[in-house]
């Protein structure tokens, strides 16, 4: 009833509030009726309406109500909670049409006369102050519970809720309100001081002063910082003359407060990458600030708080101790209401803070001390996000305080408080334009100058905290390289957790470097003569490794080659950069990838790990479009030449990953593909003839390459080269024969294997054949063994269908040869 007439609940709602107001006893099961009620269902659900007369009445009710003290009633108001948490959108209290929706109405309906317009203002009218007057007294209510009603934990809780989904814009919040939230940052529940700290956030951005947006032709702004214009041309992005001026490479900070104020900020990192609007939109680096003598009684009520050093003394302390002993990440609801609180209050309330984070960063208390540097971290990274549209004066006397505060961090970072500090700066400088974190920007990038330290988690969290200018992407490009130049004589640091992360740092300057349609990139590392730049490099660090043996042993002593352990240090580094160049550049694929292939597989006999396979895995998984198809095949068939037998057989397992995953554009080489794949089913060792009788079986497994009868005629005729010959009148084995020998009956096993679900007509000749082997040297006898077992396998399950496609004398054949024959009885 409820769903189908939409105000039919006027009937019932007074008695339900009725019910869950009275003071004495009341039926249980009537409540649980009443809080089904509210519960409603997909429908309908009544604590969301949007009326502010039904919310005034029901949710204090809700909130207060003495008659939820068995489990299932307590769980129905859960149920009801968290519904709302979902649903509730606040609801417009003053309800506005501007000139353009009216005209609009009257275009589809008809005008309407000076009496029936008189009707409608006043009735909206009268309306918006029903709304106010309903909205001023729900959160009168909520806030007098606190005062006039003894609460339960449980009941606090919901009633700030309830008061967190109220804060809007519109109308003016309550004193009362606002003084009961600032007073909760320091209650003893954690729950409700955690909805305090959103209240205030959301507060402060409510209270925050307004923004000067202002709007110019691109010409005027560059105009007036003496660029060149850009001409009418079509979309080019990338790196062009026109957006120098927005990256940091072309700033020059302003001297004086109105150039800061005139300089046009473009906080969006999109902004001049493709091209320009013809009216950029930007907000001023100006705004007004609140006085103590002009400040209203609404901001005054929070200043007033936050400047009382015990307040604040008092609300660090309960932030340190928030959820003690469990992992806490850093609170982005914290850091958003520190953000709001400076951005309000500037400097005034940054003095007082300041004397707190050097206590927190001081900590001696070993318990307290992830705790203090978890809250110092979400204060500064407010502070410098809070920072934004502080004046140069301020900015000044800020960073003067700061970048000293932050080298003592950065000196005595420990593995639990890392991730703090990077969420800080991660937190502090996003979405922001590069330029106005110049400061912050530089004191980041000079940390990896400093080789004072040899304490390695120290130097490994620097370069940590260097990603953090990812936030920035492509409008830092000079920092980029000089972070590049820096790492890249680094790559073979003795510890590995060093080496890590300077392969992660350099794979991130160097994804910038992207190629579009009529764009280039020209201001960022480039990643083709980096790689080329480290190819050489890697050539000498393997004749090293292979000249010079990394340990000796005199005695009892064990030495170790510096210049040999400096040689596989540069090689893991390089394997693990190439690794995570595919993570992080949204074109990975460069012609010098291709080019360093080679040395990627000639590795395998140095250095074969988990690590190395995965670095060329992700080679084979990108799609790869007709040059670098072209090119990487003309480098397979170059390591298949090579003397290292690891190297060809790791060249086999990528060729088959490389294909079936360019399936479509790699048939125009199947026939150089197909010769390779041969070539190495016959090549001198066992293990790369074994690789490539899969990769064939698979290429003819997914069609790629057709079993023909040429194949099948050529692979019986290796099969049976004889591998005795006469020597002195002695019959003896020529390996080169076995060779053959043993290639064709790979190649004869690839088309065996091939259909694994049916019996095309070549198979049981296949399989004949194989059977002939039964008393060839063991090392061919266990390859057919292998694939007997193998089909055993694939064709158990249908095997009463898949027999008829064979004679009985075949059948018996394979009885007599590995198979057992009850299996076929």
């Amino acid at each position: 009833m409820l769903s189908r007439f939409f105000f039919s609940y006027q009937i019932i709602l007074d008695h339900v509030i009725e019910l869950l107001n009275k003071s004495d006893e009341v039926d249980h099961d009537q409540i649980k009726g009443c809080l089904y009620i509210l519960l409603g269902n997909d429908s309908i659900f009544l604590p969301t309406k949007h009326s502010w007369i039904l919310l005034e009445k029901l949710w204090p009710s809700i909130a207060s109500t003495k008659h939820a003290r068995k489990l299932s009633t307590q769980n129905l108001i859960n149920c009801i909670m968290e519904k709302i948490y979902k649903r509730f959108n606040t609801g417009a209290i003053i309800e506005n049409t501007n000139e353009i929706s009216r005209q609009a109405a009257v275009n589809l309906w008809c005008s309407l006369d000076k009496h029936e317009l008189e009707l409608y203002n006043r009735i909206h009218e009268e309306r918006i102050e029903e709304n106010i007057c309903s909205y001023n007294n729900l959160m009168e209510k909520l806030t007098s519970l606190f005062y006039n009603n003894v609460l339960t934990c449980r009941q606090q809780i919901i009633t700030m809720t309830f008061i967190s989904f109220l804060f809007q814009k519109q109308v003016p919040i309550p004193l009362s309100c606002i003084r009961i939230v600032v007073d909760f940052l320091i209650h003893e529940n954690i729950d409700i001081r955690k909805i305090a700290e959103q209240c205030i956030s959301a507060l402060c951005r409510i209270q925050k002063p307004p923004i000067i947006y202002l709007e110019k032709p691109l010409h005027d702004i560059l105009y007036h910082m003496n660029k060149p214009c850009p001409g009418d041309e079509c979309c080019c992005p990338g790196d062009h003359d026109d957006n120098l001026w927005i990256t940091l490479n072309d700033y020059q900070p302003p001297k004086t407060q109105i150039e800061w104020e005139q300089t046009c900020f473009l906080d969006k990192c999109f902004h001049g990458y493709y091209k320009w609007p013809k009216v950029i939109k930007y907000p001023m680096n100006k705004r007004e600030r609140y006085t103590k003598e002009t400040m209203h009684e609404h901001v005054a009520i929070v200043y007033k708080r936050f400047m009382d050093k015990n307040f604040i003394a008092n609300l660090i302390e309960y932030m340190i101790i928030e959820d003690e002993g469990d992992e806490i990440t850093s609170n982005i609801n914290r850091f958003r209401m520190f953000k709001g609180l400076f951005r309000n209050f500037g400097l005034d309330l940054m003095y007082h803070f300041m004397e707190q984070l050097n206590i927190l960063i001081h900590e001696k208390t070993k318990e307290k001390q992830q705790g203090s540097n978890r809250v110092a971290a979400e204060i500064v990274a407010g502070i410098i996000r809070g920072s934004k549209y502080w004046t140069l004066d301020m900015l000044e006397e800020l960073w003067q305080k700061l970048i000293p505060f932050l080298n003592e961090v950065c000196a005595n970072l420990s593995p639990e408080t890392l991730s703090y500090w990077g969420s800080c700066f991660k937190f502090g400088m996003e979405d922001l334009d590069p330029r106005r974190m110049h400061r912050l920007i530089e004191f980041i990038r000079t940390l990896i100058n400093d080789q004072t330290t040899v304490n390695t988690f120290l130097e490994t969290s620097r370069w940590f905290l260097i990603l953090k200018l990812t936030n920035f992407e492509w409008r830092v490009p000079a920092i980029w390289c000089a972070i590049n130049e820096h790492a890249k004589e680094m790559l073979d640091h003795s510890y590995k957790a060093v080496r890590e992360h300077i392969a992660n740092v350099l794979s991130v300057s160097l994804s910038f470097d992207i190629k579009l349609p009529n764009g280039q990139s020209t201001r960022h590392p480039d990643a083709n003569r980096f790689i080329d730049t480290i190819r050489e490099r890697l050539h000498q660090a393997i004749e090293i490794y292979e000249k010079k043996p990394l340990a000796n042993i005199s005695g009892q002593k064990i030495e170790i080659d510096q210049e040999a352990r400096k040689a596989l240090n540069f090689i893991e580094t390089v394997i693990q950069f190439h690794t995570r160049i595919f993570m992080w550049c949204l074109q990975p694929m460069k012609s010098a990838i291709v080019r360093i292939f080679p040395y990627l597989c000639d590795l395998e006999s140095i250095v074969s790990s988990e690590n190395l396979t995965i670095s060329r895995m992700y080679v084979a998984m990108t799609y790869l479009h007709t040059p670098f198809l072209e090119s990487l095949i003309e480098q397979l068939e170059q390591v298949c030449t090579s003397s290292k037998w690891h190297a060809r057989r790791v060249a086999m397992e990528f060729l088959q990953h490389m294909i079936f995953c360019n399936l479509f554009n790699a048939r125009s080489y199947k026939k150089q593909i197909c010769e390779l794949v041969f070539k190495c089913l016959f090549d001198e060792q066992f293990e790369v003839r074994t690789v490539a009788s899969v990769t064939l079986s698979g290429f003819y497994q997914c069609g790629f390459i057709q079993v023909n009868e040429e194949d099948f005629k050529y692979f019986s005729q290796m099969s049976k080269i004889n591998y005795f010959i006469k020597k002195n009148g002695k019959k003896i084995i020529t390996t080169e024969n076995i060779i053959k020998r043993h290639g064709g009956v790979l190649g004869l096993c690839a088309i065996v294997l091939s259909s694994p679900y049916d019996i095309p007509n070549y198979v049981p000749d296949a399989l004949m054949l194989l059977c002939e082997h039964s008393h060839d040297p063991d090392l061919i006898q266990k390859s057919i063994k292998k694939a007997l077992s193998e089909f055993r396998r694939t064709h158990h399950d249908s095997w009463h269908e898949h027999r008829e496609k064979f004679t009985e004398d075949q059948l018996v054949i394979l009885a007599d040869v590995l198979i057992s024959p009850n299996y076929y009885a």
